[in-house]
C-alpha cells in the first residue's frame, strides 16, 4: 500500500461539482483517512494548525467566504498539507446535504457567529435541529467539538445536545484545546472568557 501523502495540489480549495448530492469523500484526498470538518473555519488558523499536526486524518474545511478560503489555501500550501481542502458553501447547508452519513469523525464548530438578538437566534448554526444533523454525518462513536465566546449562544449549544439522548458530553482533549483560533487568541488577549464542550455519539 502506498503510504506516501503525495503532492501538495495547486490549489486546496474544492470546486463543488453538484450542490445537489453528497460528496464523494474518498475522492478528495489521495490518501482515505478518518475525516474531520470544521464548519466556519475562518481564516483557517486553527484547521491548518490541527491538520498539520494530524497527518493521519483529513480535513475539510468550510467558509462562507471567499478571502478566508484563499488565506486557508495559501497556508496549507506554504505548510506542505496534502491532508487539508477547503470549501465555499454556507456551513449549515454543506452539513445538511453535502457530507454523506457516518462519513466523519469530528465535526469543530468554533466561534460561530451568535446572532444576538432575540429576534435573529434562529438563524444560529447550533439549533435544536442540529444535533441530528451531525447524528447523520457522524460515524459513531464521532465527536462535536465546539467553543463560543458567548454565554447565552453556548446555553443554547449545552441545551440542544442536552435533549438529544444520541449523545454524551465528553472531556476535550487538552492536545486539542491547546490549538487556538484566531477569535479565540483575540478573545483571550483582552480577557473575554471562552467557553467548549464535546459531545459524543454514542447511538447511531
Amino acid at each position: 500500500m502506498n503510504t506516501e501523502p503525495g503532492p501538495v495540489p495547486a490549489s486546496l480549495l474544492l470546486s463543488l461539482e453538484t450542490i445537489v448530492e453528497p460528496l464523494d469523500v474518498n475522492k478528495l484526498f489521495a490518501r482515505r483517512q478518518p475525516l474531520q470538518v470544521e464548519l466556519g473555519s475562518g481564516d483557517g488558523s486553527f484547521l491548518v494548525q490541527y491538520a498539520a499536526l494530524h497527518p493521519e486524518c483529513n480535513f475539510v474545511g468550510v467558509e462562507r467566504l471567499l478571502g478566508r478560503l484563499r488565506k486557508i489555501d495559501r497556508r496549507g500550501r506554504r505548510a506542505g498539507l496534502t491532508n487539508l481542502r477547503g470549501v465555499r458553501i454556507e456551513a449549515s447547508y454543506f452539513l445538511e446535504y453535502l457530507l454523506p452519513k457516518n462519513s466523519v469523525t469530528a465535526l469543530h464548530v468554533y466561534f460561530p457567529d451568535p446572532w444576538p438578538k432575540r429576534k435573529h437566534r434562529k438563524h444560529r448554526l447550533i439549533n435544536d435541529r442540529f444535533p441530528q444533523l451531525a447524528r447523520a454525518a457522524l460515524v459513531p462513536g464521532g465527536t462535536v467539538y465546539l467553543r463560543t465566546d458567548h454565554a447565552d449562544y453556548f446555553a443554547q449549544m449545552q441545551a440542544v445536545f442536552e435533549a438529544c439522548p444520541a449523545f454524551a458530553q465528553v472531556p476535550t482533549p487538552p492536545s486539542l484545546s491547546e490549538v487556538l483560533t484566531d477569535f479565540e487568541r483575540g478573545f483571550l488577549a483582552r480577557g473575554i472568557q471562552t467557553s467548549r464542550s464535546a459531545w459524543q455519539l454514542i447511538m447511531s
